[in-house]
This record gives C-alpha cells, sequence and structure tokens, in this order.
C-alpha cells in the first residue's frame, strides 16, 4: 500500500494538488495523510502573552482548523469515492517543514503531493517558497503541482538527466511502476548538448535502457545552451504530461530551484514536477 502526504492551508490550489493526487494512483491501494500546521498569528509573531490568552488563542486555531480538515475529507469521499483508498488528517500546532519530516519518518511516506503557487501573482515563480524548500530539505520524492493545472494521465514522462545518478537508487522503482501503471512513455532526455558522455556516464545511459526494458522509452539529446533551453525546446517538439528530476546537491536541478526567480522556461513547461532525492539525499 502506497502511503501519500498531501499537505494542506484549505486553499483551492492545495485542493487541485490532492485532487491530482487522488487521480493519479486511483488504481493504486493508498493511504492519504492529508496534513494541515498551524500556529495563532499574534503566538507566530512572538507578541507577549499571559497564558490564558495564548491557550484561549491556540484553542480557536485548533477547532477551526479540525472543522476545516473534517469538511475536506467529507468533500474528498463524496467527489472521490474508492474503495482503494483511506484518507486521514491530521492537524497540529507546528510549523509545517518539521511536522512533515516528523510524518515521513513516522508512517513511512513514499511520495509528498504538494500544489505550487503560480495562482498568487508572481506568475514568474515556478514553485513557492514551502514547495521549494521542502524539496531541498525532505528526503522523500516531492511531486509539485502547478496552480489550475487539470489532471492529465502521465502518458508521456520527461526526464532530464545527465547520467550521473546512482544505479543503485530506489526510486528509480518509483519511476518505472509510475510508468508502467498509466502505459507512459519516458522520454530521457541528456541535457547537456554538446559535452560527450564519459564511460561512466555510457555505463548509466545502458542500465537505463536495460532497467526501463518493459517500458516504452527514448533516449534524446538536449538542444540548447542550457538545460533550461534544453527543457524548453525538447516541450515544444512533444507535449509531455510529467517531468521528474532526481536532486542531487548542487546539481543543475538545485541551481535552477534556488535563483530568486525561476526561468520563465520553467514556469512555463506547467506540468507537474517530480523530484526524486538522490541516494546521497535518502
Amino acid at each position: 500500500m502506497k502511503r501519500i502526504l498531501l499537505p494542506t492551508d484549505f486553499s483551492d490550489n492545495a485542493y487541485n494538488s490532492i485532487q491530482y493526487a487522488l487521480q493519479m494512483f486511483k488504481e493504486d491501494s493508498c493511504e492519504f495523510f492529508i496534513l494541515h500546521t498551524y500556529t495563532p498569528v499574534m503566538i507566530s509573531s512572538g507578541s507577549m502573552l499571559d497564558s490564558e490568552t495564548a491557550l484561549s488563542l491556540y484553542t480557536i486555531a485548533e477547532k477551526s482548523a479540525q472543522k476545516k480538515m473534517n469538511a475536506l475529507i467529507d468533500k474528498i469521499q463524496s467527489q472521490f469515492p474508492n474503495p482503494k483508498h483511506r484518507t486521514k488528517g491530521q492537524v497540529s500546532f507546528n510549523l509545517l517543514l518539521p511536522e512533515m519530516e516528523n510524518l515521513i519518518n513516522e508512517k513511512n511516506i513514499d511520495v509528498v503531493v504538494m500544489g505550487t503557487q503560480g495562482a498568487t501573482g508572481a506568475k514568474e515563480v515556478f514553485i513557492g517558497t514551502q514547495t521549494m524548500y521542502a524539496i531541498k530539505k525532505l528526503n522523500c520524492p516531492l511531486l509539485a503541482v502547478p496552480a489550475n493545472f487539470d489532471y492529465e494521465a502521465p502518458k508521456d514522462i520527461l526526464f532530464p538527466t545527465d547520467f550521473n545518478l546512482r544505479k543503485t537508487n530506489t526510486y528509480l522503482t518509483m519511476l518505472r511502476e509510475l510508468c508502467n501503471s498509466h502505459v507512459s512513455r519516458l522520454h530521457i532526455l541528456n541535457a547537456y548538448y554538446g559535452y560527450p558522455l564519459t564511460d561512466a556516464q555510457l555505463e548509466t545511459k545502458s542500465f537505463l535502457d536495460h532497467y526501463f526494458i518493459h517500458t516504452a522509452h527514448l533516449f534524446h539529446l538536449g538542444e540548447g545552451g542550457d538545460v533550461l533551453e534544453a527543457i524548453q525546446q525538447f516541450q515544444i517538439k512533444i507535449k509531455t504530461n510529467l517531468m521528474v528530476m532526481i536532486h542531487n546537491k548542487h546539481n543543475f536541478l538545485e541551481n535552477m530551484l534556488f535563483r530568486p526567480v525561476i526561468n520563465q522556461v520553467v514556469y512555463h513547461t506547467q506540468v507537474p514536477f517530480l523530484v526524486i532525492p538522490s541516494e546521497e539525499r535518502q
């Protein structure tokens, strides 16, 4: 049974990512953990409050969060009834990332699904601050779903890589299962145009060819001066429904994610973005 963590702030954007997860994994037996964290505003700001006032604010925030969580679960079960799915809600007095880490370890979470913040008005920003730092900090696969993205089955999956991944990365199994369950084509893109592959990279390419032997897959050579341009040029030619990258520390993904403003190229991919941690980060 897959265990999937769905953080929510009860916004439309967060619900959109929940809908995506429920549809993507509709054929799988899953346990969904819906998480909302809260801190009363006056406590968060560090104001000096007497204990009675602080307790009152905490109680109000807790009751409000639990009420919204109950309504959310009722909505999910009404709109997406599925005997293969179990849904549990949790509201916690904590910051989001520490609580996500706790649940990932405690519940043995397989993947986190979060919404991006493209609907906030900062259109150049591909993913919001919380999602960005979750990718950096968590040692668990994370699927970022763009705001207002209507679900599409991932029939064509783009996998940009520099072929420096570890062949023993356990999360490659997840990618293969995802491809097989949706009868997807996997497009493996060498995004480093103009640089010949080393012997080690060629060996990894051969490994991937064999690893996905029962999955429709194609190798592509990127065009353009850098990774972002290679991705853009590829998506002009072939419509993809999902992009997957492995997050190695200080590789091109990390450099791309942590620019102050993400290049419009990445924002305009407008497809869900699955980030798999490298073996060193697991």
